[in-house]
């Protein structure tokens, strides 16, 4: 997993390795039902046709990005959510041991 305060913000638009298309980032810090124990860097989803459907979502780590095409918005607001974000996992490594 990316540290919270390197991820990119939602909205972005990379290039996934082996990959011919672009994808958006939806979501940071995505877990699935099949693999509840893993967390996902990121929530994508095909550039520029969007969401269509469940199928056309994915779950990827940073370490599969090839190139960063756009990067998304960012303002206080995110800040504040990394911040948070970050307390939340440091708490719960803490409780983890």
């Amino acid at each position: 997993m990316q540290q919270v305060g390197e991820l990119l913000p939602v909205g972005s638009i990379v290039l996934l390795k082996g990959g011919t298309k672009k994808t958006m980032i939806m979501g940071v810090l995505q877990t699935d039902e099949e693999h509840p124990e893993t967390v996902y860097d990121y929530m994508g989803i095909p550039y520029p046709e969007g969401y269509m459907g469940e199928e056309s979502v994915y779950l990827f780590q940073h370490e599969n990005i090839n190139d960063i095409v756009f990067r998304g918005y960012e303002n206080p607001e995110r800040d504040e959510m990394i911040q948070v974000l970050e307390m939340i996992i440091e708490k719960t490594q803490e409780q983890l041991g």
